[in-house]
């Protein structure tokens, strides 16, 4: 299976070696496979000069943004390509074994099984589940409209201008993603007994005041999938949006 693994990453030189790219060493992902996508020309030198060559494949200079990185990943490589990303910040794919969670130890003959899975349903994109929880995680597949996480995803890729996501869905670009592809394809892949091992948000990626973001991208989303997204608000004000349930077509 000839995929490759696209790291988008910001101000994370110093982490991102103890954390996504020494999760795939362990994972039996051969550096070969891995692409670390950075904002600007001044990003690219401080990652070759902090990052272990050994450790990747090539460094590419993106866009600024996420939204933008995302969608000049997709832009970037052909068409046909099994792209898997993950964000610099997870430090381990995890399931639920025995009711405990357990690391994924090879990571390789997961993203090659997860393929597997996009071909034998007829779908382009996978997920995983969002959080971690002992409560709501189950041994299931699901590929009806669902929340793909942009932090761990993979796609077979399109350059399909129905595809990209928008910058007003900015910090909420991946659930854009998943309605995209949803309504393109008819369905999402989600593996539902698997989550990442990932750190909170802070300095880098996305790491600052999400406030303004969250609600400036709630409000893009609800105004252009009236039917798909519906708003709500976390205790400490954080404005979210919630999928509506649509079965596969």
């Amino acid at each position: 299976m000839n995929y490759v693994v696209a790291i988008p990453s910001y101000n994370r030189a110093h982490n991102i070696t103890e954390k996504v790219l020494y999760a795939l060493q362990i994972g039996k992902v051969p550096a070969s496979k891995v692409y670390i996508f950075v904002a600007n020309n001044a990003q690219e030198i401080i990652y070759k000069e902090a990052v272990p060559r050994n450790m990747y494949n090539k460094i590419v200079v993106g866009k600024l943004g996420i939204t933008n990185q995302r969608n000049f990943i997709s832009d970037y490589f052909p068409e046909g390509q099994y792209i898997v990303s993950l964000d610099d910040d997870v430090s381990s794919l995890q399931t639920i074994r025995g009711g405990k969670y357990v690391h994924i130890h090879n990571l390789d003959v997961f993203f090659k099984d997860a393929y597997k899975t996009l071909k034998k349903e007829g779908l382009y994109l996978w997920g995983v589940y969002p959080t971690k929880s002992l409560m709501y995680m189950y041994n299931t597949v699901s590929t009806d409209l669902k929340f793909i996480p942009g932090f761990t995803h993979g796609y077979i890729n399109r350059h399909l201008k129905e595809l990209q996501m928008s910058t007003k869905a900015e910090g909420k670009e991946d659930i854009e993603q998943s309605i995209l592809f949803y309504l393109m394809d008819g369905g999402v892949v989600r593996f539902n007994y698997v989550t990442p091992n990932q750190t909170q948000p802070r300095v880098g990626g996305l790491g600052k005041d999400r406030h303004e973001m969250n609600e400036k991208a709630a409000t893009y989303m609800v105004k252009k999938y009236p039917d798909l997204v519906t708003i709500f608000h976390r205790k400490n004000g954080l404005t979210e949006l919630k999928l509506a349930r649509r079965p596969r077509v």
